[in-house]
């Protein structure tokens, strides 16, 4: 085995009713090998935590004693612990509560900071994303979705980030971990973007590869005492997973691959092949910019826990193939429409958000805040996409529209 030395992940047993000292000596063994982690760790006067942890608080689904699709406490818990240790850094934890900005019944983020508790422990400020200051940000080599993104500034400029997510599958993007935890950090106020402007079919693979490698993780924990198939967001009682397993890299890419196997899929697999039944699978996008791999063989990867047998954990299905089929074809006929009739948009639309169906706005206004939803707005063509676009004279986010093309091509060659 050829293995590349710059990816190292490893994944240790750890009961899932184990007690706070022994999930912590569990994380320092996942953890201390990452010599490349440690040494950006180590030398950072500033660390940005991304816990995977938002939720309103009255609705937080429990498994086995644990928090079923957020970290547990005591991950929490070890991971500051960790940092404390072997730190001098200040660490504060950042997040950009969708509750708060999206749900009526979480009016601020102590109303949906699961963490509050084992922050205050620890000394560690919560950083308000749903609350300026922001910074825009170039995407390194000029991104794959976008060039440029409006940031969490106390994110961006932080010595190190440390990304810690839980197990779990995703109905949109298949698989959700590292990576996908720091879509979490996107501001929704100007220059960012509203949420579902990038959690968008065709766009969300790449715009995380550009993320994950703006935000560049130096250390990577994934709490797999318990996990989650079907759904990010499920809740049904029997799709709650017993892994007993922390698992740690030095990169977000490699890390994820490896999470993606101990769940029982191939991280080499794409759209149309379980887990990726709406889009792309975002690793191999990142890994087609050239951040990361996904190929095991190219990773210095250690478990002492055995992968998950196929179908434990699964991707719900939500709409039919041919409509998601449908949907991808005629989001990208939008999105090349757009791009060749630009002018046209700028002319009567500069300034503002709109939904592009067939060629027609059916909707737009200042704040892209949608009151109204996308399914009720495509009127008699439910299965054709709906674009969703700043209209900026200057295109200064510089959106990749080769991204369509290509993804244009491909959902024409299934039917040859």
């Amino acid at each position: 085995m050829n293995v590349n030395t710059d990816y190292k992940v490893r994944a240790v047993y750890c009961d899932h009713k184990a007690d706070d000292n022994s999930v912590y000596e569990a994380l320092r063994k996942a953890t201390l090998p990452l010599e490349r982690s440690w040494a950006k760790l180590r030398a950072a006067k500033r660390i940005a935590i991304k816990f995977n942890q938002d939720w309103v608080l009255s609705q937080v689904v429990y498994f086995e004693g644990q928090r079923r699709q957020l970290v547990s406490d005591s991950v929490a818990r070890a991971v500051l612990r960790l940092l404390r240790e072997e730190t001098s850094a200040e660490l504060i934890c950042v997040d950009a509560s969708y509750y708060v900005m999206y749900q009526e019944n979480a009016k601020t983020v102590a109303d949906t900071t699961t963490l509050e508790a084992i922050l205050r422990e620890f000394d560690v400020p919560y950083i308000d994303g749903t609350k300026p200051p922001y910074k825009v940000v170039a995407a390194p080599g000029g991104g794959q979705m976008f060039a440029q993104y409006g940031m969490m500034q106390d994110v961006v400029e932080a010595n190190a980030v440390v990304s810690v997510a839980k197990m779990k599958n995703h109905a949109y993007m298949g698989v959700t971990a590292c990576l996908k935890n720091l879509f979490g950090l996107m501001p929704t106020a100007m220059p960012g973007r509203p949420r579902h402007y990038y959690h968008h079919l065709v766009r969300m693979p790449y715009m995380l590869a550009d993320i994950g490698r703006i935000f560049n993780p130096a250390l990577n924990i994934v709490d797999a005492l318990v996990g989650q198939a079907s759904s990010e967001w499920g809740r049904e009682p029997d799709i709650g997973r017993i892994v007993n397993a922390l698992i740690a890299g030095d990169h977000v890419i490699a890390t994820d691959a490896c999470v993606t196997h101990l769940m029982g899929h191939d991280p080499q697999s794409d759209w149309l092949t379980e887990p990726f039944h709406r889009d792309r699978n975002a690793l191999l996008a990142a890994v087609e910019g050239g951040f990361g791999t996904v190929n095991l063989d190219e990773i210095d990867f250690v478990s002492e826990v055995a992968p998950q047998p196929e179908g434990t954990f699964f991707a719900k299905k939500g709409d039919d193939l041919r409509t998601v089929v449908t949907w991808r074809r005629t989001m990208c006929e939008q999105a090349l429409y757009y791009r060749d009739h630009m002018r046209t948009f700028t002319d009567k639309y500069a300034g503002e958000f709109i939904l592009l169906q067939d060629g027609e706005v059916k909707w737009h206004n200042t704040d892209g805040m949608l009151r109204i939803s996308r399914r009720q707005l495509s009127g008699a063509n439910p299965d054709h996409a709906m674009f969703f676009k700043y209209v900026d004279p200057e295109e200064r986010e510089q959106e990749h529209y080769e991204v369509y093309e290509k993804a244009l091509q491909h959902v024409k060659s299934l039917k040859s």
